[in-house]
């Protein structure tokens, strides 16, 4: 991938179209999980309920991202089902999802032998839409479930970039996408090492752009938004 911006539009689908989600019958089990609040379009949502709920749980304030009318708090979470019901109580004129048992995980100690790993990570937290028609969203998870065993360099991309873990999810037909990174990088210098001299990578992202679209309120052509963590 060259000359992408990854604090603006996403229009290459890099890592959804990295992504490589095994078949959502076989969803992978993580103990990391995401919940949602989605406000009316165009009105920013007040993060204060949700960032006392993360201190309720033991969780820092990085934990709560956001994007326009999107917050999402992300990480070790319990009671998932329990965060939804508080969080539909502090904010009762928006819709609360949940993501669990991501459909593709990225492991750095499995998939690139060990090498690599740090103790501390940053998240980077995407979301984009798969697209409307329900035979190409079975196509995209059918055509990616043997993506390990078809499609090595997209793993082996992650390698060389220092991915440390990437979790995809999915509800309904969106898509939420945590790229953990060592604490300190940036992603935007790390992710062109994911296709230096491996145009396969390249390959992919354009064969996996069709199936992905922008959620409500992106700009035409934008594809992946990021959600940035609140305070920064």
């Amino acid at each position: 991938m060259t000359a992408m911006k990854f604090r603006y539009s996403f229009n290459l689908c890099l890592i959804l179209l990295l992504l490589c989600p095994a078949l959502e019958a076989s969803a992978a089990k993580s103990p990391y999980a995401a919940v949602e609040v989605v406000g009316p379009l165009g009105k920013k949502l007040n993060a204060k309920a949700m960032l006392q709920l993360a201190k309720a749980g033991h969780l820092p304030p990085s934990s709560v991202y956001q994007w326009n009318n999107h917050l999402v708090l992300y990480g070790l979470l319990k009671h998932v089902a329990l965060l939804q019901r508080e969080l539909s109580e502090s904010y009762p004129s928006c819709s609360v999802k949940t993501y669990q048992n991501p459909y593709y995980i990225f492991d750095r100690k499995q998939r690139c032998g060990g090498k690599g790993l740090v103790k501390n990570w940053d998240n980077v937290l995407l979301t984009a839409n798969l697209v409307k028609d329900p035979k190409m969203q079975r196509q995209y998870l059918q055509y990616h479930a043997t993506q390990f065993q078809k499609w090595p360099e997209v793993s082996n991309g992650f390698c060389n970039a220092d991915f440390q873990q990437l979790l995809a999810f999915k509800t309904g037909r969106q898509l939420m996408l945590i790229i953990s990174i060592p604490h300190g990088a940036s992603l935007d210098k790390l992710n062109p090492k994911t296709s230096e001299n491996n145009p396969r990578v390249d390959d992919w992202n354009k064969l996996m752009s069709k199936y992905q679209e922008g959620i409500p309120g992106t700009k035409k052509g934008e594809v992946w938004v990021f959600l940035k963590e609140v305070g920064k």
